[in-house]
């Protein structure tokens, strides 16, 4: 019934174009939440929380313990949306990727489905949310991850395509913006859902008929060579490199995390000086503004695969490893892994400024000069994920490389769930004031730049162990000359 992979190879730009369009629909959509959130309650989920019902020009106003409970399923899909990726990655490599995107399309259809199916009477279903979020965010990290393995069909320009795949998934929360926009135009929540729905189970037909049931291999693939590893697993995980990655992962994680859940609170906390009555049509203008601003991913993921790749072609071919097949009056090379490190050390000092920028603006209390902010959090999420992506590759061996990543996400999802009872400290003792919170969060933002610091560090020692090594080497030349 699958095809073959030289059939999957002939049919690779539909697959490629198709899983764009899906990564957009389908993948990472529940980090466009503030509109959603709009949406859930204007359609009174959790209503029975209020204790006291009012409505100005026709629209609910919310609660705290509603709001609590709403932010809650949030925090549950953002965590599966990162969390799932080490047994993902376990699963993909044992399976391929094409059962896990059926499983995906999937489990992101019945998640519409849950979703339509509560709305009809919200007061009984509402706690279907829970298992509709968790859903979402595992059949959209299925969509991503497995994507991630089609740009290994296109050779020359892979790159340039896993950067597109990167970009479509960080820019799906522009999704959720664009749904609530139809919705605004009177459409019926429930038919949104159902159809959206439907959409999925398009998704799932379109894997059955074109996805191979082998793995795509990459056009240097190592299952064709003998591969040599004297770095074992446990050594990559306790290395300073990627402990000190996870400080930064994770750390970085927890802000942008955090801003997408909470910032519709922090809007209201900053219009509710103002006229009441404009509350809502503010509200609602701003999510927009910022869920719209998502398709910038899709621009910035290229850029930041340019930085790591700065100069790489000026660098020595790995394969020429002794100094007697180099000509002397050939110019010197940038030694390859020293390149990507320092460009791994820059890319990371670029994002962890443009966070400390976005920390900085996030204190201040102006409405429009929020919108900084919107396309700060935007660009940082798409860079954070290719620096640490492109680290990894610089400084570990190949077969680790899935592992670690898995790893990492998983760890900085299970840290990201602290923006749950953040989020509670901010709605009830701070009473909406996201000042404290936003403070803190600056300052340990700063705990960021020590992976570059440690990374400076290392390149100096690596620096120091070539020039000692080629000094070694010429030396050792001159004197089999001289004899």
């Amino acid at each position: 019934m699958a095809p073959s992979l030289s059939q999957a190879y002939r049919r690779r730009w539909w697959m490629a174009i198709t899983a764009v369009i899906e990564n957009l629909l389908f993948s990472a959509v529940l980090l466009g939440w503030g509109s959603l959130l709009i949406m859930l309650k204007n359609e009174v989920f959790y209503l029975y929380f209020f204790y006291t019902v009012k409505i100005i020009s026709g629209e609910w106003l919310s609660c705290v313990e509603q709001e609590e409970m709403l932010n809650l399923g949030f925090t549950i899909g953002s965590f599966l949306l990162s969390a799932a990726t080490l047994p993902l990655g376990i699963l993909m490599d044992k399976y391929g990727p094409r059962p896990l995107r059926l499983i995906g399309s999937s489990c992101f259809a019945a998640s519409c489905a849950m979703i339509a199916s509560a709305a009809y009477n919200p007061e009984v279903l509402s706690p279907l949310i829970f298992i509709a979020v968790s859903f979402n965010g595992f059949g959209g990290i299925c969509l991503t991850f497995t994507s991630l393995t089609l740009p290994n069909m296109f050779g020359n320009v892979r790159s340039t395509i896993l950067s597109v795949m990167i970009g479509s998934y960080a820019s799906s929360a522009v999704t959720f913006p664009g749904v609530k926009l139809v919705y605004d135009l009177g459409v019926s929540f429930r038919i949104i859902m159902w159809v959206w729905s439907g959409m999925a189970c398009m998704v799932f037909l379109n894997c059955f008929l074109n996805w191979p049931a082998e793995s795509f291999p990459a056009p240097e693939d190592v299952r064709y060579t003998l591969v040599y590893c004297s770095v074992s697993l446990c050594q990559s995980v306790c290395s300073p490199i990627f402990l000190w990655s996870l400080i930064t992962m994770a750390m970085t994680q927890l802000r942008l995390i955090f801003f997408m859940g909470a910032m519709n609170k922090m809007i209201e906390f900053m219009v509710t000086y103002g006229d009441p009555h404009l509350l809502q049509y503010r509200f609602g203008f701003y999510s927009s503004i910022f869920g719209t601003l998502q398709l910038l991913c899709l621009l910035t993921c290229p850029l930041i695969g340019y930085i790591m790749d700065w100069k790489m072609k000026e660098c020595e071919d790995e394969k020429a490893t002794t100094h007697a097949e180099k000509s002397q009056s050939a110019p010197s090379k940038r030694d390859r892994r020293i390149q990507k490190l320092t460009n791994a050390m820059r890319a990371f000092i670029f994002t962890n400024l443009l966070l400390v920028t976005f920390g900085i603006i996030s204190l201040i209390d102006n409405l429009p000069l929020q919108l900084v902010s919107f396309v700060l959090h935007t660009i940082v999420r798409g860079f954070i994920h290719s620096c640490c992506g492109g680290l990894y590759a610089a400084v570990y061996p190949a077969n680790h490389f899935g592992t670690l990543t898995g790893l990492q996400s998983m760890i900085s999802a299970v840290f990201a769930l602290l923006q749950q009872p953040l989020f509670i400290l901010m709605v009830g003792h701070l009473r909406g004031n996201p000042y404290w919170i936003n403070f803190g969060l600056l300052i340990f933002s700063l705990a960021g730049f020590l992976l570059p610091g440690y990374l400076f560090y290392h390149r100096r020692n690596l620096i120091r162990k070539k020039t000692e090594r080629d000094r070694q080497v010429n030396h050792f030349l001159l004197h089999s000359i001289g004899l």
